[in-house]
């Protein structure tokens, strides 16, 4: 009996310096983890008016990111129109290893490098109102800064198309479409797919859709981030046409998120 005190009062006081040991850890300041909302923030540059996040995505994670996105704002759609909405990861073409910020500014440079011939964006198809690149902006204001930031595509027989409602009204950009040759067009989800179906917009040609993926405004909010610009893009983005030009073997439509 007498030689077990000795190591019962040894476990005490291991005991006791653990418990202090812990005492003074649970005092130390910890690193909080952020969490996912303050992550998404740090991607999202105010000044710039830009998520940052979108470049590092590379197809699969966009077609995935896309699919969510339409899933979340899509509640009130049935089952099989979602499924018909989500847009295959090798229709998108991967942009992540472009370094630049993603701002008017750049657009130009963006273009042209993704484009096997940058001259052919000065040119215009023969057929009117059949632009070769379309971009596609979230609301008319924006979609107007994107037609200035392409201006220097813009020559004698190729006009930048405004395919946008604001301050123009559909019918005038129908006669605007049937009347010009236009390589590059800029235009909002809606309208844009309403003078496809009027046979005004045209798409033999089309080899490029850009969507202005990465512009949020003070909200912090991009044409994805909106139930009324997501669901309409998701929508122009997979008609049929399209789906079809995704997947042609020789020369696919190319679909960049910038």
């Amino acid at each position: 009996m007498s030689q077990e005190k000795p190591a019962k009062s040894e476990n005490r006081a291991s005991k006791a310096k653990s418990k202090k040991r812990a005492r003074e850890d649970d005092s130390a300041p910890r690193k909080r983890k952020k969490s996912a909302f303050e992550q998404e923030d740090l991607n999202l540059d105010l000044e710039a008016g830009v998520n940052k996040e979108i470049a590092l995505f590379d197809s699969m994670l966009l077609a995935d990111h896309l699919a969510q996105k339409t899933r979340r704002f899509g509640t009130d759609l049935p089952p099989v129109e979602l499924s018909t909405l989500d847009i295959s990861p090798n229709a998108i073409r991967d942009t992540s290893s472009y370094q630049e910020i993603r701002n008017l500014e750049n657009l130009p440079a963006f273009l042209e490098a993704h484009t096997e011939k940058p001259e052919s964006l000065g040119e215009a198809p023969k057929q009117k109102g059949s632009p070769h690149t379309i971009i596609v902006a979230g609301a008319g204001l924006r979609a107007a800064d994107l037609v200035r930031a392409v201006r220097k595509y813009q020559k004698k027989n190729n006009t930048v198309a405004k395919l946008f409602a604001k301050h123009i009204k559909i019918e005038e950009s129908k006669q605007f479409l049937h009347k010009h040759r236009t390589g590059i067009a800029v235009g909002t989800p809606v309208r844009l797919n309403d003078l496809v179906e009027s046979g005004s917009l045209k798409l033999d040609n089309l080899e490029r859709l850009v969507v202005d993926a990465s512009h949020i405004d003070q909200k912090k909010r991009g044409i994805l981030d909106m139930k009324e610009t997501m669901i309409p893009l998701a929508r122009w983005l997979a008609r049929t046409e399209f789906k079809v030009k995704y997947a042609d073997a020789e020369k696919p439509l190319q679909l960049l998120f910038y």
